[in-house]
């Protein structure tokens, strides 16, 4: 079930309803301004209205709006959480009011519109779990659903986290993901990546280009450039997104490049999103690791990434022979808002 923040719910029933101090019953504010505002009506019946306006979140004292009409079309009104990790957008929903499978890709292809809906690079539906805290299914904006998502894992950990401890478990379809929250600070500790492999040759637009593959939770392709800001990253990721090389499943592609010897910028084509986006997870997580192959470092390291959005994220890790251990990624998240839509 999404809930909003306290402050904005008790914003929302201040426009909605007054109380008389004497009696403490709430009354509907009148529309409009003048001698009609001083109107009320009778107690009973304001509760009433407000029964009619109003529902609360029993679980956390949230009102939340009712959805208009009655019959079926009153359950499709979801209530969602907009969440914001580095600029990785999401929209996080607890149900999706029964929806048959047949409709599913297509609700959160429509809610992910920019244009016409809420808008986001994807939707984070939350069911139970028997093996952690909370099941996280991950769906991308085109409704395909994904194995991982890092940014999405880190806002998933804010969003759990005022239900009481800081310490959380998230199951993914990649495993078990572990969470650190301190305050808007949000840490995860990924699975161990696997299938590493460098410098695979790979023919784009009659080019051979030297690239390199991992997978954080889900496949990634890292590619060395400079001047990263003047890259195509739509049209030159797209392609390579698509490589036969990487069928059926596909691949994001990350273009990094480095700064020095902990710190690198990348720009991500993210599959499912099939663009660019401000920032992605899983991909600052595969651009470290890779980065750290090619520089030759210590063996437990610390790289800082800088995403699209601006924001630096933070990667720690162990190199444990060719492979890595204690993959973990850091930073800001942020819940932008909440709300309902009718689906």
């Amino acid at each position: 079930m999404g809930k909003i923040n306290p402050s904005k719910a008790r914003a929302k029933a201040h426009d909605l309803l007054r109380i008389d101090t004497e009696s403490g019953v709430f009354f509907p504010r009148p529309k409009g301004r003048g001698s009609n505002a001083a109107e009320c009506i009778n107690p009973s019946k304001a509760r009433a209205k407000a029964h009619d306006l109003l529902r609360i979140d029993t679980e956390s004292g949230v009102f939340f709006p009712r959805p208009k009409g009655r019959g079926s079309n009153a359950a499709e009104c979801i209530n969602f959480t907009k969440m914001v990790a580095s600029g990785n957008d999401f929209i996080v929903v607890e149900r999706l009011a029964n929806l048959p499978a047949s409709r599913f890709k297509k609700t959160v292809r429509e809610i992910c519109d920019r244009k016409y809906a809420v808008g986001a690079d994807g939707v984070l539906l939350l069911e139970k779990s028997k093996n952690a805290d909370i099941r996280m299914r991950i769906f991308n904006a085109d409704g395909s659903e994904a194995e991982m998502c890092g940014n999405g894992a880190r806002c998933i950990a804010l969003y759990i986290s005022r239900r009481g401890s800081a310490q959380k478990k998230i199951e993914t379809m990649a495993g078990i993901i572990q969470a650190q929250v301190n305050g808007d600070n949000v840490k995860i500790k990924l699975t161990d990546p696997k299938d590493i492999k460098l410098d695979i040759s790979l023919k784009v637009n009659n080019r051979e280009l030297a690239v390199n593959f991992i997978n954080t939770g889900v496949p990634h392709t890292v590619i060395f450039v400079e001047g990263l800001q003047n890259i195509d990253v739509f049209d030159l990721g797209r392609q390579i997104r698509y490589h036969k090389k990487f069928a059926p499943a596909g691949t994001n592609v990350d273009f990094v490049e480095v700064f020095n010897n902990d710190s690198i910028g990348v720009r991500t084509y993210e599959r499912g999103v099939e663009g660019e986006t401000l920032a992605c997870g899983t991909g600052v997580v595969a651009a470290a690791l890779i980065a750290d192959y090619k520089l030759r470092a210590a063996d437990f390291r610390k790289i800082n990434v800088k995403t699209r959005s601006g924001e630096v994220l933070r990667v720690y890790f162990e190199r444990v022979g060719s492979g890595f251990e204690n993959v973990w990624l850091e930073g800001r998240v942020k819940i932008a808002y909440t709300g309902a839509i009718k689906i």
